[in-house]
């Protein structure tokens, strides 16, 4: 399992490089960039955790780069068609954006095709966020008040459970269904379009449980309409210190967050790479920053290309033996 110290250990370059006379051109004008404005396709539909996580660094970027960093929302096929607007863009630095798990990580194990090849398409810069996934129950409707409760309750459940995620082959999808075959849990996934149709459908009773991102459900859970069992980061959150980890509450290997890089067309110039790389340290570094992705139920990253890169490609294999485990196939 990947845990935040792995991010220290060595890795790979960075991949591809555009044509050397190519490079080289892109090289000399690396000195005056940004010169204009940078495009940030956001590969996510607006008010998304992605979304919003990237409108703040972008703003940070605009700060201290100099020029504006224009957000650009192109949503669909879960995260492709941004993707691949970033993969097919000049690589001169002015077309960037955030690359989550599912498009590093999981798309490849999951889709038939892609119109990008992930470990090849990209310049990764740095790493940009991350944030666990959360056991979620709706309190009115599930007695147990631990998560080893909750699995005995669930497995003598005479038709079984029902876990509900944003949509098939998400880290939500995947981990409802780790953990159901983990604990040889009679589950049935049902996809929704997001966190605002799951909490509904769980409030009312038609929904048994949730292993879903974090951020979405805080107002819920502070509320105390659902119970959390247990978060799926290596260690306790920090604006939720009273819910386990999923190990604490004895569930042992089970360590699988979302998380995002920040990322531009594979051959960048390293210069601009580097530009950026080091205005993501600082706006990871800044205190305000830290506290604004808190209060979203994330954390702010920074890493080097190389690390970004490392991490990406020890997750693979954690997520395709997930994907097979649900056997979620997309074409």
């Amino acid at each position: 399992m990947t845990t935040r110290r792995s991010l220290l250990l060595a890795a790979p370059l960075v991949p591809l490089a555009a044509p050397a006379v190519f490079q080289g051109a892109l090289a000399q004008s690396a000195g005056d960039w940004p010169n204009r404005p940078v495009r940030v396709v956001i590969p996510w539909p607006p008010g998304g955790s992605t979304d919003v996580l990237a409108r703040i660094v972008s703003e940070q970027l605009s700060a201290k780069l100099g020029q504006p960093f224009v957000l650009e929302n192109r949503p669909g096929a879960s995260g492709n068609i941004g993707m691949e607007a970033i993969a097919k863009a000049a690589p001169d630095g002015y077309t960037q954006g955030p690359a989550t798990v599912a498009n590093l990580s999981i798309s490849q194990f999951l889709y038939a095709k892609l119109p990008f090849d992930p470990e090849k398409d990209f310049s990764v810069i740095s790493m940009h966020w991350e944030l666990p996934n959360v056991v979620v129950a709706p309190a009115q409707y599930t007695p147990p008040n631990t998560l080893r409760e909750f699995i005995d309750w669930a497995k003598a459940r005479r038709n079984g459970v029902s876990f509900g995620s944003p949509g098939v082959g998400t880290t939500a999808h995947l981990s409802g269904a780790l953990f159901c075959d983990r604990e040889r849990i009679d589950g049935q996934h049902v996809p929704f379009r997001g966190a605002a149709q799951i909490i509904p459908a769980m409030l009312s009773g038609d929904l048994t449980f949730a292993i879903d991102n974090l951020a979405s459900y805080i107002p819920v859970i502070a509320e105390g309409r659902l119970k959390a069992y247990a978060v799926t980061s290596p260690a306790r959150w920090p604006t939720l210190p009273n819910i386990p980890t999923m190990a604490e509450a004895g569930v042992r290997d089970f360590v699988v967050t979302s998380w995002c890089t920040w990322v531009g067309p594979a051959g960048m110039p390293r210069p601009i790479m580097d530009k950026v790389n080091a205005a993501l340290r600082e706006i990871a570094a800044d205190p305000a920053v830290q506290q604004r992705f808190q209060q979203t139920g994330a954390r702010c990253l920074w890493s080097t290309p190389e690390d970004a890169v490392a991490h990406a490609a020890r997750q693979r294999p954690m997520f395709a033996e997930m994907v097979k485990i649900s056997g979620a196939r997309m074409e």
